[in-house]
């Protein structure tokens, strides 16, 4: 019989069904550690001393390489753990109608595979309690998709809910919303932000490249009428992937 392990869950409020006072949703609190190749080769390694980490490391980029070549050339990729197909969304109007980024986005469906499932069979559910209800982001939602899975568009609006985000002083050096790339790099929302109140932002995502992101809000918003002293940093738990797949030209 397999192991059972457990999800440790954190409730939050549910911001989008405000009718309901005392709706929560669950957030794994172990979701913001992210296995990287270095780390699998590092576990491999460990698991079987006779392999070199750079080897591993090595054959683990090339696969990734190999992966994102067929899925970028309309290919299906299938490995132990997940399923992951091509997919293009929205409407077309008329069988010659062409591809119109503006209406048509390319993305991605993603599906454990059986032996995931299998594993997903032996996982429990511990509920921790409810999440600090202070300064947090809660969601991230892509306007242009309509998605909250983590992924972004470039160029397009996102939503963003939570509470005590406010950025003040709105004119502030060293105030506002970040993306940070994964080598630390800092990326500004340059421009001004649509809404911005505690509890809602909404603002344009920079040109970011392919990769993944974490969400960071600097303010020193305070509830009451006097300012924070030292900015107040916010940051989003879960990583935004932006993934854009160049369309050959019909």
């Amino acid at each position: 019989m397999a192991k059972k392990t457990y999800w440790k869950v954190l409730l939050r409020r549910n911001l989008l069904t405000k009718e309901v006072e005392n709706d929560f949703i669950a957030e794994v609190s172990t979701i913001g550690n992210t296995l990287k190749n270095e780390d699998i080769a590092a576990s491999i390694v460990a698991a079987r001393s006779e392999l070199r980490l750079e080897t591993i490391l090595s054959v683990l980029n090339a696969r990734d390489e190999i992966v994102r070549e067929a899925l970028a050339q309309g290919s299906a990729v299938q490995d132990g753990c997940v399923h992951i197909s091509p997919r293009v969304s929205g409407n077309w109007v008329g069988i010659s109608h062409a591809f119109d980024p503006e209406v048509h986005k390319i993305s991605m469906d993603v599906a454990p595979t059986a032996e995931m499932r299998a594993v997903l069979d032996t996982v429990g559910v511990e509920v921790l309690g409810e999440k600090n209800s202070g300064a947090y982001i809660g969601l991230v939602t892509d306007i242009s998709t309509g998605k909250t899975d983590g992924t972004i568009t470039p160029d397009e609006d996102v939503m963003v809910t939570g509470d005590r985000m406010k950025i003040l002083p709105e004119d502030e050096a060293g105030l506002g919303v970040f993306f940070v790339d994964e080598s630390g790099g800092e990326h500004p929302v340059t421009r001004k932000l649509s809404e911005n109140t505690p509890k809602k932002l909404l603002f344009r995502v920079p040109a970011l490249a392919d990769g993944l992101y974490t969400l960071k809000v600097v303010t020193r918003f305070s509830k009451s009428s006097v300012l924070l002293h030292e900015p107040r940093t916010i940051t989003y738990d879960f990583p935004l992937t932006v993934l854009t797949v160049q369309t050959p030209p019909v």
